[in-house]
Formats: C-alpha cells, structure tokens, sequence
C-alpha cells in the first residue's frame, strides 16, 4: 500500500473512490446536439483509464429548456441522453472511476438567442454583463416546472448509472436566488436567508423524492461572494449548516468570488501569472467548520499543492482539471514514480477562453486533449528506426524532437539561437507569463530522456542537413515580424518583439497598431507604460486583442488600465512620415473615408510573423515529396504521409507551425503531433 496521501482511498458514502484525485465538472464543448457521444465519452475515459478516482462530467448539465446552452452544454432535460450518459459511465467504471454530473439551470447566467429561443428567467431582471440577457423574472409556475425538471433530470442520471450528481449552485439560478445581489423577490422567495434558500431546499426535496436516500447528491457553491451586499463568509458558512441539517447532501464542493464579468471568473479561476490555489486555505476552512466530505478546485497545478491539500486535511477529493487537460495521465505517472514527466499545466487557459468564445475546450500544448479518436497520448514505436532531422527549436521544432524520439527514431535538431524556446523564450520574459516556458522544458527533458542530438547557435544551410543522410526533414523554422501592413514608412515602425527583447527602447509617446491581435502587443505595452511612457493601442478590428481571449485579458486590463493606457478601435494605421523628432502617423478607418494624422515619438506594429521558410525551399529540390504531405492521411491519421514525387530524392520533407504560417503555440504543436505519430 502507497504511502502518498493522494493515493490513499476515500469512502464517500456507500462509494469507496480509489484516490483522492478527481477532475471537477467542466463543459469541453465536446456534445453533439446536446448528447455526451463518442468524443465525450472517450475525452473522459482517458483519464478513468489513467486511474483518476472520479470524473465530474458536464459543466453545468442543464435541467430545462429555459435554460438554454451556454456553450454546448449537455441537455440533461432530453431522454435520449441516458443512453449516452449509460456508455460514458460505463467505460469509466471499467477502469475504477467513479462518474458523475453536475446538473444547473442556469438562470440569467445564458441568453434568449440560444437552444429554443425561449427567454432566460432569474430572481430579477438584472442582467448578468458576461451573457448581456435581460432575464424574465421567475412566476410561482416557472419555479414550480423548474423544480420538477431537476427532479426529472436527476432520477435519468441515476438510470443511466451514474454514481451520483453535483448540483451547480454558484453563479447559477441556485445562487441567483441565494445572493442578495441577484434576487429581488418578495416573499416566500426573497428577502431573509431563509426565503432566499427557500428554492434550493425545494429543489433538493424533489431530487431526493425521486432518487431515494442512497444515490449521491452533492452542492458546489459560493461560500463568498467577496463583493458588497453579496453573500458573506458568515452566509456562506451558515447556507452550509442549513444544507448539511437537512441530511440530503452528501458532499460541498467549495467556490470563493463570482462569475458574471471575466474580472469575477479570473479571480475565481486563475490563469498564469496569478497565485496558484489562492482559495485552497478557505475551503479547508469550511470542511473545518462544516464537516461535510469537501471538494475543490481553482487553480491546483502541480502534484505538490494537491498533495498538501489533502496531507494537510483541507480537502477530502483535490481537484485537479486544467492539469488534467494537459496531462491526462497524472494518476498513472504518480504511481510509477514518473512525476517529473507529468506534463504542467502552464496557466495559460487556452482551455477555458476557447469555450468562452464558443470554441472546444483544448489544451495549448496537449493537442490529443479533445482529440483522443485521432490522436495518442502515448507514444507507440515505429516499426522501423528512422533518423530524423529537425530544424528550429520552438514548440513545433521539440515536440517534433519528442514524438520522433519517442517513436524510437534518431534525432537530431538544430536551433540558431542559442537556446530553445522560440516565441515562447520571448513571452516567458514576462515574470506574468514566466509559465510558459514549462512548455519547453517539458519537452526538452523528454529529449534528453532519449537522447535527441542539439545543435545550438547553429544556422544551419541545406549541407549540413543532407550530410546527416536523413529520412525525413522537419522544418520549424518559425518567422519573423511582419510590419508590412503599412502603404509607406514602415521603415519607422518597430515591432512588439523589438520592444521585447530590448532591440528597441520603450518611448514616452507611443502607438502601439495590433493587427494580429495576440499577446506581443499587449506585453509590449506593458513594458512601455512599467518604463514610465504612455502608450494608445489601436486596432482596425471592432474589439482589440480578439485572439487573447477574456480571462487572460484581465491581468493585461488590469496592469494597462491602471498606468493610463488607452485603447482606439475600428482605426487603421495607413502609414508613416518623419515630422521633425516626432514620427506622423496617417489613421484611417474602414468604415469610410475619413482620415486623420497624429504625432507619436514611437510607433508600433504588431502584424504576426512571416515565415522563416528560405531553407524550407532550398531543400525542396533535394526531397523525394517536394516538400507534399498527404492532407487528408494528416487529417485522418492514417495511410500514406508522404507524396512520392521524386523517388531519387534524399528524404521526406515537410514543415509546421509558423516556418508555414503565422498561428499560435496549439497550432504548431498540433502539427507536430498528427505528423510526427505518421512516420
């Protein structure tokens, strides 16, 4: 029997779950018209397969109609998920994983222009500003047919096998009713705590009438609002006594702050840069006080921080959800004693953003996450050994080196800097995005686990490759700042990355022109307005920095706005001209044909990257595909990679990431990947 405290079983009621690890409810945006089908189920089964002692399926399962889909939630109010929900639970109890869900009605927390175009209902009309609804609010007969339907939903998961259900309560119609922020009923509804939690009870004796005793119900909740007028901690803690009193619920699954802006949710739910588990301590405060068997998770990354939540007696189960997304294996690594090759989960929410703009949940640097039908976790061998040759050591360039490599391939890579890392090495400058460079690490010590050659400070030319006799060539070559977008004087611009590596010293007075959308400008303003200077962010799009994304655009609002940065959308840069010590700048606007010129001291642009492709193309010739793959093998991961159009050639040749097109870190590695398992 292992010692570790993680790995220690724990009796939830009749339930013995084998560890203390779970994976929290969360929404991947993975169902098909509402149903949990084959992607979800094997999403979740990976990580039951793995040894995770609980999965919490569905990010707020919704209970009824008028709580239409956020972001793809699961229907629970739909009969024809059984089935579905029966095969996901299943599969994982083969493997020993404990499943269950987590059912809500949203509340105000949705729109009316989603699922049956009904309108959302709440305590209130108050509008929640994350979903901009204006929510009916709730008649006797909704709450009556909303009761009901949360009976109805929990007694198809208990058909469909389920070991039990968590219900939504924060930031959802629970809660909404809960807090004093969001409920302006009269009563029997609103007013005194009594009354405000009047609903919830009612919608616990329903579960329990239609469940029985027995089948597992559980709550995760608000303990604290931290915002004035909201639920305090004293109310948290005694909504908690209340629910324990009533001997219906089994477990609390602990949350501290709100979600209705990105503000509220970053603070819930941090991303890289914040402090790691900052609500861990209060939640052991509520098991301390409570006694009920307690959950959490908000930002537990790391073996370590889990392993203290549960040495310590905070937590009863740790949850550890984005670290699952980007090493589903945690579980299986533990237990070897292969810790170090758990690959970190770097903060950087690429996951959570991604659903929030109604994307699918994917891991930055983990691309099998979500895509377990066509691609592996784990590595299989080549049946045959191959000797690879690598160009540029980014993340396309090493996860490349990791799969050849772990295909039992030799390999070889060579960088022209003088070490690893690319664009990440350039954004993990920032002591906010220092996480970033786990994604290198991690890879460079997989390498070196199985002995990838480097070359580093090598600009390598096409002799040095084909002197290798090679097999195939990869070239992740990455690009270079792109600041062609101007009609004249882009010899007076200077890009994000000059900024950044110090090529170029911040000005006083500066225009900052983001086309790209992505993080190189918004650091870049930080670094300037840190050294004292001031700095307008400009963007010819309705909104700026689409591609960082909500939650991770609150660290940079939060720095920007406080050191006066100011923010100009819907213009566009046309062009520079020298004016005197000052550089002119032309703005125009797409809209129409106005135009206008301002004076900077510094100007700015952030337009991605061209690629670094010049070798790529000198190796052409040289190759037995000419540079070709396969698209529709790369897609389907399967059948042949390669074109074979000059069968005298040397060697298969291909590229990825940005030495192709200006992207982002998932993309370049996602490349890597479906390729790199191939061949």
């Amino acid at each position: 029997m292992s010692r570790d405290p993680l790995l220690q079983p724990y009796q939830l009621k009749h339930l013995t779950l084998k560890n203390r690890i779970m994976t929290t409810s969360h929404e991947p945006a993975y169902p098909v018209d509402g149903m949990p089908t084959e992607r979800y189920r094997a999403y979740h089964e990976e990580r039951a397969r793995a040894g995770v002692a609980l999965t919490m399926t569905a990010g707020s399962a919704v209970v009824s109609r008028d709580s239409p889909p956020a972001f793809n939630n699961v229907l629970a109010y739909k009969d024809e998920v059984v089935p579905w929900m029966a095969e996901l639970t299943d599969a994982c109890h083969a493997h020993g994983c404990a499943v269950m869900i987590q059912l809500t009605h949203l509340g105000r927390r949705t729109g009316w222009s989603k699922g049956d175009w009904l309108p959302s209902v709440a305590p209130s009309h108050h509008r929640e500003p994350a979903h901009r609804a204006f929510p009916k609010q709730l008649e006797e007969f909704d709450i009556a047919r909303i009761v009901s339907d949360y009976a109805d939903a929990a007694e198809r998961m208990q058909k469909a096998g389920l070991d039990g259900i968590e219900l939504q309560a924060y930031g959802h119609l629970i809660e909404q009713f809960w807090s004093p922020l969001t409920n302006t009923m009269d009563a029997p509804y609103g007013g005194d705590l009594e009354n405000r939690m009047r609903f919830g009870m009612e919608v616990l004796d329903a579960i329990r009438a239609r469940v029985g005793p027995d089948f597992i119900v559980g709550l995760r909740y608000t303990a604290d609002e931290t915002a004035p007028g909201g639920i305090t901690e004293a109310e948290g803690l005694e909504i908690a006594r209340r629910l324990k009193a009533t001997g219906q619920v089994d477990f609390l699954n602990v949350i501290r702050g709100q979600i209705h802006t990105d503000p509220a949710m970053t603070d819930v739910i941090p991303v890289q840069g914040m402090r790691s588990a900052p609500h861990l301590d209060f939640a052991g405060r509520i098991r301390a006080e409570i006694g009920l068997p307690t959950f959490h998770a908000a930002r537990i990354p790391d073996v370590a921080t889990a392993r203290h939540a549960i040495s310590a007696g905070l937590l009863d189960m740790v949850g550890m959800t984005r670290a699952h997304m980007a090493d589903p294996h945690i579980v299986a690594k533990i237990v070897a004693g292969r810790e170090a090759d758990i690959r970190p989960c770097v903060g950087a929410t690429y996951c959570l953003d991604r659903i929030y703009q109604a994307g699918e949940a994917l891991c930055i640097h983990n691309p099998a996450t979500g895509r377990e039908l066509s691609l592996p976790h784990v590595i299989t061998p080549s049946p045959a050994r191959k000797r690879a040759v690598i160009v540029g050591a980014g993340p396309a360039g090493l996860e490349a080196a990791r799969v050849a490599a772990e295909r039992g391939h030799d390999v070889t890579v060579f960088e022209a800097a003088k070490d690893p890392g690319g664009q990440v090495r350039l954004c993990a400058q920032s002591r906010r995005r220092s996480e970033m460079i786990g994604i290198i690490d991690w890879r460079m010590a997989q390498c070196a686990a199985r002995d990838v050659t480097f070359h580093f400070g090598t600009l390598a030319e096409a002799e040095d490759i084909t002197g290798l006799g090679p097999d195939v060539v990869v070239i992740a070559t990455g690009g270079l700042p792109d600041i062609t977008v101007l009609d004249e004087g882009a010899d007076l611009a200077v890009s994000a990355w000059d900024i950044l590596t110090g090529d170029a010293q911040p000005g006083e007075n500066v225009l900052i022109y983001d086309d790209a959308g992505d993080h190189p400008a918004l650091m870049a303003a930080e670094a300037i307005t840190a050294a004292g200077g001031r700095v307008e962010i400009m963007t010819r799009d309705r909104s700026f920095a689409p591609e960082i994304m909500g939650m991770n655009l609150v660290p940079y609002m939060r720095s920007l706005q406080g050191n006066g940065a100011t923010f100009t959308v819907t213009r566009t840069l046309k062009g520079l001209r020298r004016a005197g010590n000052m550089i002119e700048a032309r703005i125009g606007t797409d809209y129409s044909p106005l135009e206008e010129t301002r004076q900077y001291d510094q100007v700015i642009v952030n337009q991605g990257t061209i690629p670094l492709s010049d070798l790529y193309f000198d190796l052409k010739p040289l190759s037995r595909n000419n540079g070709a793959l396969r698209e529709a093998a790369v897609v389907a991961g399967s059948g042949p990679l390669f074109e074979t159009i000059r069968p005298e050639g040397g060697f298969d040749l291909y590229r990825i990431g940005d030495a192709v097109s200006s992207r982002n870190i998932h993309a370049a590695i996602h490349d890597a990947l479906r390729a790199g398992v191939q061949w």
